[in-house]
Order: structure tokens, then C-alpha cells, then sequence
């Protein structure tokens, strides 16, 4: 393939995309610490994809060393898990701080580092202790939580040093200061204390102590490291995405133990610190469904991300959808969300997705005329959305095929129509914007040649290999592992070639990005385990079937706001696995089919990142465009209103989810596409050309809501009240009282 010219690379508009935005804490090493960390994030995330696979670690040796001998390899199920989050918050101590580096540089806090190292000793000890007990058990060494000299070795020479550690090195990382080139002393403490906890849980689950979690033979240490690792998780998950779900995992794990002395549905029964957390620390919590789609497919496609990356496909989907869409009216609102789109179904987070392609669309959707606010909130919107776009749909559609059992190309299938009437609604509400203000698009000496982007649509080439692959029945990991391998051959055929370096520096990204969303997937897992151990998803369902008694739908709304109200400030992955255990378990009580439940819950945790008052991906877009964060979350929400909408559809109307005839899924199809343009219309106050006077934008709405229903008598209702609107607005031609402009750009 010829590569383009000078000539036709001088109005690329997209450069960068694919670099990865630095957090206000992620430490910048340079030298050996640079190595350091680049090699444990290499290993870390080529391990997962090797493992994935099913090379043993032999094999991954070349067969010069025979691995195969310790007790924790070939790695079992639950053992994997134990390594995947050991790993996660090794590395992500050492690369995150526990604080804000601030401009001006200050120096380490010798006494508080001198104590750092004090606690390396306990952190050892506990390590050194885990080891030991390995060495009794594989010498036959009965193991329970009965015998007094293992539960005294288990709580005083193993659990207390590893507590003082843990408490020790998180509270010494809150006060100490280094620069943001350099290591901190504390943060080596947690990360030894992490190697204890997962040395110590590979070697008890091995046993037959995996089966006595939650019961009095549960030998106390599994409770104490479970207790250790909760911190380290929460502590990690606090660096990496913000204190919202820490504190929504205080709240829950509070509620275990005073549960008890709650009125009404909120009771639980008294459960004891031993038995809790001797069970939190299973596949019934930090272990269970969050972390099973973390460890397999969500780091597989985070892999995958980045050796797109590392080929720069990023700056290639910008630039594509620049040249296809730029010169329509408010043309790079409208790249906002074909490009959105496809970066946010790989990108794995609303927030993440709008400050990768926000900070190149946002200013020029002011430059054409854009108020800051609506720019804003029209990237937050079109990248909220790339978690719901097949086939990748960020990474709740993985999570949602392990805990309903529903294979994922189904999943993905049902996507299908609900994405593509979220971003054909974004698409209406954003025309309508650009015609009430007169705007036009980008002049063609802007913009990038079409003609130069066609000859590079080879590089869509890997994720067309990962659909074909995955309805040809491979397994997710295998079309994963196929469509990182073509990324890597179609980098060949441009000037950003993946050698050996390439792939190195993949991996490290790899490594780097996945420590975000593992981190989130693990504290959600803690959430996850409290609604399990204490039967409060059940109540909640009791509850809603309470509702559904009155109404269905008052049922359906009070189940949406939950979703929303436990979504909220929480990335993507989390807000769905949580809402998933407390509100889907009581839709399918209603009656729901299981996919529909499921859809419906995912939906509302997605949007609750354009929700009000708070709402990631909203404030990101206000932190690029100078907005205001509350107003920008305003409109974000009034742009991406059809996603409100869409999933009552689903109850309404199964076919939206490909459920039905081929008739009835064109059915719906079109007459919800068309109960969206009139949503659209209602909303912006735009209608033929012209600008909707009040009472029509209520009847346009109205007609929008029997429009999508789904039914022929609501929709022959629709059309024909359309048609009255239409009439009225054409022939009668009322004057609206305002013109409801947002106003100009700033």
C-alpha cells in the first residue's frame, strides 16, 4: 500500500489520540525507575495473554525451566484471580501516588520514609510466614481454624504483622512526599503487603479450606489477608478512579455489621468480621464476576486497545470521520460521534473516551460556532455511548455474558438496534443545534481528504476480524487474540510499523491502562459480596414486586433510579456490576426476561455518566471546553435523552433486542428511528426547517413516546399525529415566541 504523501498529510487534524492523557498522580520515572516499572507492566499484561491462551508457564520459558512443580501453577480459576489483583496493585502503587503532585517539587519526608522502611520488616515477616505455611501444608500438615497453634501462628505471627503493615503503609503514603519521578518508601510497603496476601490465599485455597469460607473451620488468617486486601483495593481504586466507589464500599461494608439494627427491608441478619470477610475474599465477592471479565476479557481487549495505539488506528478513526463528516453543518459535532463511537467501544470508560478525543473536538465545535457548554455535552454524550456500541461495548457486555450465562455474541446482537437509535438520536439533536444557529461545516482545505483515507481503510481491518471471528463461534479470547495479531500485521502497511520495541511498549500499555479498571472491578467485586452475603438484592426484589403490585412502570422508574442513583460517579464496569446485583435480580422477579433485565440496568448505569449532579464523563468534557461541570451535565443529559427512553422500549417491545420476527425487528426498527427524529425535534425545538412553537414541541414529544412503543396502534398514532404537527407547522405556520437559541460560542 502506498504510503500518503506530504501533501496529503498537511490537513490531518488528528495527532496524539492515541496517547494515553497522564493522571494528576501517575508518576513520570525516568531512568532505571522507568525500566522498572516499563518491564513489570510488560510481563504483567503479556502473562495474562500467554495464560489466556493456554501456554503454560514452560512453555513461556522456552522449556528451559519447568514451572509446572509449585503448587500454584498450572494456575487455577481462583488462584489466577488472587494473581490478577496482586499484580494490579503492585504495579499500581508503585506508578500511582497516593496524593496530587503539585508544580513546585518537594523533597521526600525523611522521618515518614525512615518509618516506611521500619514497616517493610512486618510486611516481610508476613510474607515470610505465608511461605512457611506452604511448606507445612505440602508436608502434611492438618490446616483448620480450630487448632490453637495455627490459629495463634495464623493471627499473631502472620495476621497482626501484616495488619500493622498494610494500616501503616497507607496512612504513611497520605503524608509523604516525593517527587513525581521517584518511588515512595510507603508504596513499597503495600505492595509487599499484597505479595503476603496473595501468597497466603494461593496457599490456603489449595486446600480443602476453600470449602469452609464462612463457617468456624475457616482458618482466621483467611479473614485477616481478606480484611488486608479489602484496604489495599479500596486504597488503590481511591488513586486510580476517585473516592466515589470507595465510599459507596464503606457504606456497604458498614451496613454488614449494623445491618442488624436497620427497620424494614434494610435488616439484615447479624453477621460476624470472621465469617464475613473469610467469604468476601471468594468467587462471592473480590473473586466472583468482576473479577472473572477483568482478568480474561476485559485485559485481552485492553491489549488490544493498545496495540491499536501503538499503530496510531486512533488519529486514523478521527481523521476518517473528519473526512466523512466535517463539512456538514456543525461537522465536528458530528465527528464528536462517529469518532466517540468507535473509540469509546474499545476505550472501556465515558470519562477516559472524552478526554482521548474531547480534547481535539471539543475546540473546534467551538470554533464552528458551539457554545462551550453544549461542545461539552455533546462529547460526553457521543462517548458515553461507545460503551453501549457493539461488539465491544466497553466492558459491560462481558460482565453481563458471565453473570447471566447469555452467550456474548447474543448480547452483542441485541445491542444492535438500541446503539443505533442512542446515536442517531445524538446525531438529530445535534443537527437540529447547528441549524436553529445558522451553522455550516468545515471548508475543505481544512479537513483531511477522503480520497487519502479511503487508501488506509485497511487499518478497520482488525476490529472487522474480531466480528467476523466472533460469529464464527471462536471463543472471545481467541477472536481477541486474532484481532491483536492483525493490528499488528496492518501497522506494517503504515509509517507506524509494531516491531519488537512496538510490541514491548504495547504490553507496557497494556499494563498501564489495565490497572484503572482492574482496581474498579475488584472494589465493585467488594460491593458485589456484601449484596450477596447479606440477602439485600433479595429484599430489594421483594420490594420492587411490591411496586409492580401498583404499577409496572412506577416499578420500572424506581428501578431506574436506583441504577442511576448507584451508577453515579462510578466508572462504567462498576456502576453496572453493582447495579446488576441490587435491581436486575428484582426486574427478573417482574417477569423480565433475563437479557432484557439486564439491558435495562446496563443502559441506566452507562448514562449515569451524563446524569446530574454527578457525572464523569460530563465533568471531563467541562474540564476541556471551560464550562461550567453542573451545566454542562445539564445539557449532556437533555442531548443524550433518548438513552433515557430506549430501555422501557425493551419492556415494551422485545424486538428492539432482536427478538422477534424479521418483520417485527424492521418494525421496530423504523418506527422507533422515527420516534426518536421527533424526540429529537421536541426536544431542540426544530422542526421542517424552522423553529417549533411550544405547544408543538409538547405534541412532537407526545408523538415520539407512541412512536417508540412499538405497537401498530401507537404507531399508526404517532404518524398520524406527525402528520398533524406536520400540517400544522407547514400550512398554519404558527410564530414561536422565542427562537430558543443556546446562544453562540464563547
Amino acid at each position: 500500500m502506498t504510503e500518503p504523501n506530504n501533501q496529503d498529510n498537511e490537513h490531518l487534524i488528528a495527532d496524539g489520540v492515541d496517547e494515553e492523557p497522564i493522571e494528576h498522580n501517575r508518576r513520570l520515572f525516568e531512568g532505571r525507575g522507568l525500566s522498572f516499572i516499563t518491564i513489570a507492566a510488560a510481563i504483567y499484561a503479556a502473562f495474562h495473554m500467554l495464560a489466556l491462551n493456554g501456554v503454560s508457564l514452560s512453555a513461556m520459558t522456552g522449556g528451559l525451566v519447568n514451572l509446572d512443580f509449585l503448587p500454584a501453577f498450572p494456575l487455577e480459576t481462583w488462584n489466577f484471580r488472587i494473581v490478577h489483583v496482586a499484580g494490579a496493585l503492585a504495579i499500581g502503587f508503585l506508578w500511582y501516588s497516593a496524593n496530587k503532585f503539585v508544580d513546585e517539587p518537594t523533597g521526600q519526608t525523611p522521618l515518614l520514609g525512615y518509618l516506611s522502611y521500619v514497616l517493610l520488616v512486618p510486611a516481610f515477616v508476613a510474607v515470610g510466614t505465608a511461605i512457611s505455611f506452604a511448606f507445612e501444608i505440602s508436608n502434611g500438615a492438618m490446616w483448620n481454624g480450630i487448632d490453637a497453634r495455627i490459629k495463634f501462628n495464623e493471627t499473631w505471627v502472620f495476621g497482626a504483622p501484616l495488619m500493622a503493615a498494610t494500616v501503616g503503609g497507607i496512612v504513611l503514603s497520605w503524608f509523604n512526599k516525593t517527587g513525581r519521578n521517584r518511588y515512595s518508601p510507603p508504596d513499597f510497603v503495600l505492595t509487599v503487603c499484597g505479595l503476603a496476601v496473595a501468597i497466603y490465599l494461593i496457599t490456603i485455597y489449595g486446600t480443602l479450606m476453600r470449602n469452609s469460607t464462612g463457617t468456624p473451620f475457616a482458618p482466621i488468617g483467611i479473614s485477616i489477608a481478606a480484611i488486608s486486601g479489602t484496604l489495599l483495593i479500596m486504597e488503590l481504586t481511591r488513586r486510580v478512579a476517585g473516592l466515589a466507589l470507595v465510599i459507596i464500599a464503606t457504606i456497604f461494608l458498614v451496613y454488614v455489621f449494623v445491618g442488624e439494627f436497620l427497620p424494614g427491608f434494610l435488616q439484615s441478619p447479624a453477621i460476624t468480621w470472621q465469617r464475613f470477610f473469610s467469604q468476601v475474599y471468594t468467587d462471592a465477592g473480590i473473586l466472583g464476576p468482576t473479577t472473572a471479565v477483568s482478568s480474561t476479557y476485559i485485559i485481552l481487549f485492553i491489549i488490544f486497545a493498545a496495540f491499536l495505539q501503538a499503530s496510531k488506528v486512533g488519529d486514523y478513526f478521527v481523521n476518517f470521520a473528519f473526512s466523512v463528516a466535517g463539512r456538514a453543518r456543525g461537522g465536528p459535532a458530528k465527528v464528536a460521534i462517529f469518532a466517540s463511537g468507535l473509540m469509546g467501544m474499545i476505550n472501556g470508560t465515558s470519562a477516559g473516551n472524552v478526554v482521548a478525543t474531547g480534547s481535539l473536538t471539543i475546540p473546534l465545535m467551538k470554533k464552528v460556532g458551539y457554545h462551550k457548554k453544549t461542545a461539552g455535552a455533546i462529547e460526553a454524550a457521543a462517548s458515553t455511548g461507545g460503551q453501549i456500541m457493539p461488539p465491544i461495548m466497553g466492558a459491560g457486555a462481558f460482565i453481563m455474558a458471565e453473570i447471566t450465562g447469555i452467550p456474548y455474541t447474543d448480547i452483542a446482537i441485541a445491542a444492535v438496534i438500541p446503539a443505533i437509535l442512542y446515536f442517531v438520536s445524538i446525531y438529530f439533536m445535534v443537527d437540529f443545534e447547528a441549524a436553529k444557529l445558522g451553522m455550516r461545516g468545515m471548508k475543505e482545505d481544512e479537513l483531511p481528504r477522503f480520497n487519502t483515507m479511503v487508501k488506509q481503510v485497511y487499518l478497520f481491518l482488525p476490529i472487522i476480524i474480531l466480528i467476523v471471528a466472533l460469529f464464527l463461534g471462536y471463543s472471545v479470547i481467541r477472536a481477541g487474540t486474532l484481532a491483536t495479531v492483525a493490528a499488528v500485521v496492518v501497522s506494517w502497511l503504515t509509517p507506524n510499523r509494531v516491531g519488537v520495541r512496538s510490541v514491548a511498549k504495547a504490553f507496557e500499555l497494556a499494563g498501564g491502562m489495565s490497572i484503572q479498571i482492574i482496581a474498579v472491578c475488584a472494589c465493585a467485586g467488594i460491593i458485589v459480596g456484601v449484596i450477596a452475603l447479606t440477602g439485600v438484592g433479595a429484599r430489594f426484589s421483594n420490594l420492587l414486586l411490591g411496586l409492580a403490585e401498583a404499577s409496572q412502570l412506577l416499578a420500572l422508574i424506581f428501578a431506574m433510579l436506583i441504577a442511576i442513583l448507584l451508577g453515579m460517579g462510578m466508572p462504567t464496569t462498576a456502576a453496572y456490576a453493582v447495579a446488576a446485583s441490587v435491581v436486575a435480580p428484582g426486574l427478573i422477579e417482574l417477569g423480565i426476561e433475563p437479557l432484557t433485565a439486564h439491558f435495562f440496568v446496563f443502559y441506566f448505569a452507562v448514562v449515569s455518566a451524563i446524569t446530574p449532579p454527578v457525572a464523569l464523563a460530563s465533568y471531563a468534557a467541562a474540564g476541556i471546553s471551560g464550562a461550567n461541570p453542573m451545566e454542562t451535565s445539564v445539557a449532556s443529559f437533555k442531548i443524550g435523552i433518548a438513552a433515557f427512553i430506549v430501555p422501557f422500549m425493551f419492556f415494551y417491545n422485545s424486538a428492539i433486542l432482536m427478538d422477534g420476527t424479521y418483520l417485527q425487528i424492521a418494525q421496530a426498527l423504523v418506527t422507533a428511528v422515527a420516534g426518536v427524529f421527533l424526540l429529537s425535534a421536541g426536544v431542540q425545538g426544530w422542526f421542517l426547517g424552522r423553529n417549533a412553537v411550544w405547544f408543538l414541541r409538547i405534541a412532537l414529544v407526545i408523538a415520539a413516546l407512541f412512536m417508540i412503543s412499538g405497537g401498530i396502534v401507537t404507531d399508526l398514532i404517532g404518524v398520524g399525529m406527525a402528520a398533524a404537527i406536520w400540517f400544522v407547522q407547514r400550512v398554519l405556520k404558527p410564530k414561536p415566541g422565542a427562537t430558543f437559541r443556546t446562544g453562540s460560542a464563547d
